[in-house]
């Protein structure tokens, strides 16, 4: 929950690391204090075939900084000839957000910055004064507290990513039915050895009515 501007920034956002990948998930509800000026908002982007992230605050100045990590991504790529690490990209996004907080304004935004390189699936998360933490499993927003209700209860460490997606698909329901600021929908993105895919509506569907 963000109140740098002074409006509540609604958003529920959830990442977990399991032993063959990441998750990623987010609901599509924006808001303006109690407006709801969207349905169906991004909140989860591919950075990389390898690497995605999640926002929650400020939609324009997060949108930026998906666009200035993309950038730096495929420059990477360009120069190195190889894929940006997990954490190297991580550390981008950290460094954009501390340098804000230097000129006595930070950047009114969360991240969770998510994928599998060669040291493995990783999730890093990111505070507004550019903080930079890596965790097992995570969730930021308003309606981090519910999905965390879930998260704790239910995670189990080096579990695989088929038996963590419906894990996931519920913390993020929780808080969509008791978060107003969370709602409408959700996406859900998994990244491992094989890529970065997000499920079909017919799958997420699957896994929230099984």
């Amino acid at each position: 929950m963000l109140k740098e501007t002074g409006i509540l920034k609604g958003t529920t956002t959830v990442g977990v690391v399991c032993r063959d990948g990441v998750i990623l998930g987010t609901d599509t509800r924006a808001t303006m204090g109690n407006y709801v000026a969207s349905k169906h908002a991004k909140k989860v982007y591919k950075i990389t075939d390898n690497l995605a992230m999640t926002i929650a605050g400020g939609v324009a100045v997060a949108q930026r900084v998906v666009e200035i990590l993309k950038i730096n991504a495929s420059l990477y790529e360009l120069e190195k000839n190889r894929s940006i690490s997990v954490k190297s990209a991580a550390r981008l996004v950290s460094n954009l957000l501390f340098s804000n907080r230097e000129v006595g304004k930070p950047l009114p935004m969360q991240a969770l910055v998510g994928g599998f390189d060669e040291t493995g699936p990783h999730v890093f998360n990111l505070d507004p004064y550019g903080s930079l933490t890596e965790e097992k499993m995570v969730s930021t927003g308003s309606g981090s507290p519910f999905a965390y209700g879930v998260l704790e209860s239910q995670y189990l460490e080096d579990s695989a990513v088929d038996e963590m997606l419906s894990i996931v698909v519920k913390a993020v329901d929780s808080a969509m039915k008791r978060d107003v600021a969370s709602g409408d929908s959700f996406d859900i993105a998994v990244i491992d050895a094989a890529g970065f895919r997000e499920l079909s509506p017919e799958e997420k569907a699957a896994i929230l009515n099984n």
